[in-house]
């Protein structure tokens, strides 16, 4: 491998970010070019219908090769130069890597039916592996996407967590108001969804609003709390959210994490519960075998909601993430990883 081709993924993905038409362009010119190599010396109309090209823009595509020295025309046809093999060898690690990651990403989406695919590189089920970089992907998609005075519900754990640190100020933050879409799971209050919203709030010098919500509540206290004016407030917000924020779950370490009863786990266990989300638990076909009596988003607000981010990585979580997909609002946006999402594509 020459050297500085180990730095490049970085680069690439950081001018993407700045220049997002520039990838696209990069990977025409790059089929073009393998294709020159292994069928040259080829011409511009068999080369254009083999790459699915219009001939007009092959022949931009093969214009800016030949001022930069990667092929060469002549009458009989393109051939690469020794120039040109170079830069195709630096390059095919990281375009291949790029191309496997979209028809990931697409097959995801037409599978499910749902918005949009991010993929991540890793897998954040790797011993020493973190969140971060579906973090980063997560507040990157959800600035770019929100707008400007609206109602965003998010969940707690750890993935959201790693949200906030990669947000800037987008146009109108201080306009928007974070809501925790239910109450926080587990002793570790930092990743609680009231904190994951404050957090949110600090970052963009927004505002919050949060909901503490004992999740051992009876029947009748719950029907009793639901009566009271802060709950009142925080349905009405509930039912005013443009966005959701959430993670997926895997079910059994949810429950553990929740400190549920023995006879909830083999409820879970007895339904074939695979995943989670928002206080839901999914089979493995996407329906819903079991719910947490709380106050938050509901699977019927989910239609009505604009934006819905999922957030959820690591080849551990496939399953998790393939029970909620199927039953993911349309208008759902993945933010995944390729630990996850090659898994995932054993199951489909």
């Amino acid at each position: 491998m020459k050297g500085g081709v180990f730095l490049k993924p970085v680069i690439v993905e950081a001018q993407e970010k700045l220049v997002p038409d520039m990838m696209a362009v990069l990977q025409q010119r790059y089929l073009v070019l393998k294709l020159i190599k292994t069928s040259g010396p080829i011409g511009r109309r068999p080369l254009a219908e083999t790459a699915g090209l219009s001939e007009r823009e092959t022949r931009s595509v093969m214009e800016a090769l030949r001022d930069q020295h990667l092929i060469q025309v002549a009458k009989e046809g393109a051939r690469i130069t020794a120039e040109g093999e170079s830069v195709l060898y630096d390059l095919e690690p990281l375009i291949e890597l790029q191309y496997e990651r979209n028809i990931l990403g697409k097959r995801i989406k037409q599978t499910f039916g749902i918005k949009d695919v991010h993929i991540v590189k890793g897998d954040s089920s790797e011993i020493g592996a973190s969140n971060e970089l579906l973090g980063a992907e997560a507040a990157s998609v959800f600035s770019s996407r929100i707008g400007k005075g609206r109602v965003v519900a998010v969940t707690g754990g750890s993935t959201l967590a790693s949200i906030p640190k990669h947000l800037s100020c987008y146009p109108g933050a201080e306009d928007t108001l974070f809501i925790p879409a239910r109450g926080g799971v587990g002793d570790d209050i930092g990743l609680q969804a009231n904190v994951i919203a404050a957090t949110f709030a600090q970052t963009c010098n927004a505002s919050y609003k949060s909901l503490y919500y004992p999740e051992s509540l009876s029947e009748e206290a719950h029907a009793i709390f639901l009566k009271e004016p802060g709950a009142q407030r925080m349905m009405d917000l509930y039912s005013s959210a443009d966005c959701l924020l959430h993670g997926i779950g895997d079910a059994q370490k949810m429950a553990v994490m929740r400190e549920s009863g023995e006879d909830e786990r083999r409820l879970l266990a007895a339904r074939g519960a695979k995943g989670e989300a928002f206080g839901y638990y999914f089979n493995r076909e996407g329906e819903i075998v079991h719910h947490l009596r709380t106050v938050g988003i509901q699977t019927d607000d989910l239609k009505r909601i604009p934006l819905i981010l999922a957030v959820a990585g690591g080849s551990e979580k496939a399953e998790a993430i393939l029970s909620y997909l199927h039953a993911a609002a349309k208008q759902t946006v993945l933010i995944t990883d390729e630990g996850a999402a090659r898994e995932l594509m054993n199951f489909i």
